[in-house]
């Protein structure tokens, strides 16, 4: 089909969320122009309520790089998270142990936050686009072709494309089949997740392991929170009532403690199935692959966002060199430096949700096992330390 109209840039970006945002700034403050285009409106993507714990440096970014400081206004610091079990709570201090915290901060307001930046510095985003084609990657001119909410047939012609186009990623299969090589593991489990209105029930998050399952206690704002527990991924929402909701979540936060969760009406329930996944390569001709499209993570380890941050800061380098020196060569770095943090976060994140899951047709001594982890884990310096470490999340490079 014949486009209506054509645009130059150096970089086409297929995906406009947090990472595709992020890498468009960092590749704007170094001088190199992008296109970013999204198949959703902006205004399902900000009010899609997702979860955001940032790492240390993650946040750091957001203002460093000029995105905005509302982080650290609005967002919630933790120097520490919260292991329960065995009916008790057993503090893991950040701040003591590594000098680092965590922001609670949604990544919905990440999004809000580099969307409103990227208008503001003049930045060519365009949400709600449809019939999106991708050609091309493998010569020195790739090309994307889509139609505008109004109807409009677009063709950009763009030196590179990034494909940060989420877990449903079309930019993935690009890479040929016999050349790609994708990793994954599925999990027996899913996250049963409720937006209620209540009190904040504790002040950081609190994982939990029970006898009746796996629970996480999170925080919105003073007066709506964010929990979830452990459930089967075929699990209907319509059969949890509000009432069996709550029942649940107090068995799996109960303890001699006398501790409770502050109740209130349920808002938003949803199941969220998960798995491990990563394809490589990342890189294809002058196609790069980022955040979900690329790999996706248990969120017990709270990496995801984080991940993809990473990788667009990687990103942003090596296409910089590349533009600037007319020299494909560099890309060839992107994916080596963007997966070794990749396999250590798989790492982090599968240890997490074993440790803290009932598991499927356990035993006995498949459950004492695990509270024994667990009792070593909050018992040594050393245990505390390593959870610190990987949660608060590790150095950037250089």
């Amino acid at each position: 089909m014949t486009p209506d109209t054509i645009v130059q840039a150096e970089v086409a970006i297929v995906g406009a969320g947090p990472a595709g945002l992020m890498a468009a700034h960092l590749l704007h403050r170094a001088g190199i122009s992008t296109v970013a285009i999204d198949v959703r409106t902006r205004h399902e993507i900000e009010t899609t309520h997702r979860a955001g714990i940032l790492e240390a440096n993650s946040a750091r970014l957001l203002v460093d790089s000029g995105v905005s400081d509302r982080v650290l206004s609005e967002g919630h610091e933790h120097e520490g998270t919260y292991l329960r079990f065995a009916g008790r709570s057993h503090r893991i201090d950040f701040k003591k142990l590594v000098g680092e915290s965590v922001w609670l901060y949604p990544q919905q307001e990440v999004f809000i936050d580099l969307a409103d930046a990227r208008a503001r510095d003049g930045g060519d985003v365009r949400f709600g686009v449809r019939d999106v084609n991708v050609e091309g990657v493998e010569t020195e001119r790739p090309t994307v072709a889509f139609t505008e909410a109004d109807g409009t047939r677009v063709e950009m012609r763009a030196a590179y494309v990034i494909g940060s186009d989420g877990s449903r990623s079309v930019c993935r299969d690009l890479v040929p089949e016999d050349r790609r090589v994708r990793r994954f593991r599925e999990y027996p489990f899913a996250w049963f997740g409720i937006l209620a209105e209540a009190p904040i029930s504790w002040d950081e998050l609190i994982y939990a392991n029970s006898d009746h399952g796996f629970a996480l206690v999170s925080q919105r704002t003073d007066t709506v929170q964010r929990l979830y527990f452990q459930c089967d991924p075929t699990d209907d929402v319509e059969e949890w009532s509000d009432d069996r909701i709550w029942e649940r979540l107090q068995l799996c936060l109960a303890g001699d403690d006398g501790f409770r969760l502050h109740e209130g009406p349920v808002i938003q329930k949803s199941v969220l199935p998960f798995r491990s996944f990563v394809q490589e390569p990342m890189r294809w001709g002058r196609l790069l692959l980022a955040g979900d499209a690329a790999h996706t993570v248990p969120p017990t380890g709270a990496r995801g966002l984080n991940l993809a941050i990473h990788d667009v800061r990687v990103l942003a380098d090596v296409l910089t060199r590349a533009v600037t020196a007319r020299d494909d060569s560099v890309l060839e770095e992107y994916a080596e430096r963007a997966l070794a943090r990749v396999w250590r976060a798989q790492s982090f994140s599968y240890w997490m949700t074993q440790m803290l899951h009932l598991p499927a047709d356990g035993s006995e001594f498949d459950r004492r096992r695990q509270l024994g982890e667990l009792d070593n884990l909050v018992s040594t310096r050393a245990g505390q330390t390593y959870l610190a470490e990987q949660y608060t999340g590790w150095p950037s490079e250089g």
